[in-house]
């Protein structure tokens, strides 16, 4: 049993609806019918605080991983000191100790006020994304600025590991359940390996559009149960979470019911309004390389 896990409370939360903070999400722009502004307005930014997932979760105190919320950004444009237009791809990585994660439909509304903003430089619209967004998370911010002399160097990669989504199985039950994992480990086998699935879908917590992505597990400890592993997985195809919050829920079920000794969780979701979000959740290793999956 990991220490940082609270059975009684995860036993109490987890057949319910995961936010019991509602009245957090009211204001929020996703799902509301809104108007574009095209000149600078970081008032558009909006934060979802993390603790409203964690607490349904029961990850209290001090977290069990450190971890990042990889953003791409595709669609990054201003003007320069002259008015010519510029545009960039845009790298965040917001650590995952901030107080709050930022909704992505406040974020895109975000960038496209830089569209007809005058920036003196690249170093410029950098510094000011990074106060803004640092601002909105209460957290560390990191950004990067990428303009198209560098767009060649942008790789196409798979997730490593191997594929477990040719098993053949028969599915008939959609419902999240994470009694999918238990019994799924065998004491006598340790190993160390590395998995990957592209059948992860879940559904936005406010609109339930579908988001689409694949995951990455990299574990050491009991051998999984492949079969089992992805029927969990397939349970979140009508889940309602945002990505961020899926990791995490993932991330602890594994702790929970297989025992890793180490555990990596990293899930790479396709973009939606030009921006695409990677959660990266590790108890032992650190932040690979941005490179993009080809549904990406």
């Amino acid at each position: 049993m990991c220490p940082y896990f609270d059975t009684e409370r995860c036993l109490m939360t987890r057949n319910h609806d995961p936010y019991s903070g509602a009245a957090e999400l009211e204001g929020l722009t996703l799902g509301q019918t809104t108007e574009y502004q095209a000149e600078y307005a970081p008032s558009l930014l909006q934060g979802v605080p993390r603790k409203l997932n964690r607490d349904a979760i029961a990850l209290t105190g001090t977290l069990p991983f450190h971890g990042t919320d990889l953003w791409t950004g595709y669609e990054l444009s201003w003007l320069n000191a002259k008015g010519k237009p510029m545009v960039a791809i845009l790298d965040v990585q917001l650590d995952v100790n901030s107080e709050n994660l930022i909704e992505s439909k406040s974020f895109k509304l975000y960038l496209n006020s830089f569209n007809q903003t005058r920036f003196d430089s690249v170093e410029a619209v950098s510094r000011t994304l990074e106060k803004d967004l640092a601002q909105c998370a209460n957290g560390e911010v990191k950004v990067k600025v990428i303009e198209p002399k560098y767009f060649g160097l942008a790789r196409i990669v798979e997730l490593p590991g191997t594929c477990i989504d040719d098993l053949d199985i028969e599915v008939d039950n959609y419902d999240f359940n994470p009694d999918y994992l238990e019994n799924s480990t065998d004491d006598k086998q340790l190993v160390a390996e590395t998995l990957n699935s592209n059948l992860l879908k879940s559904n936005c917590l406010i609109t339930s559009q579908p988001d689409w992505g694949s995951v990455m597990i990299r574990y050491q400890g009991p051998k999984i149960d492949r079969e089992k592993l992805l029927r969990y997985l397939i349970s979140f195809r009508q889940h309602n979470e945002f990505h961020e919050q899926c990791v995490e829920r993932i991330f602890t079920d594994l702790k929970h019911y297989c025992g890793c000794s180490k555990l990596t969780v990293f899930a790479r979701y396709t973009r939606r309004g030009g921006l695409d979000i990677n959660p990266f959740r590790s108890d032992f290793e650190h932040l690979p390389e941005n490179n993009r999956l080809a549904r990406q």
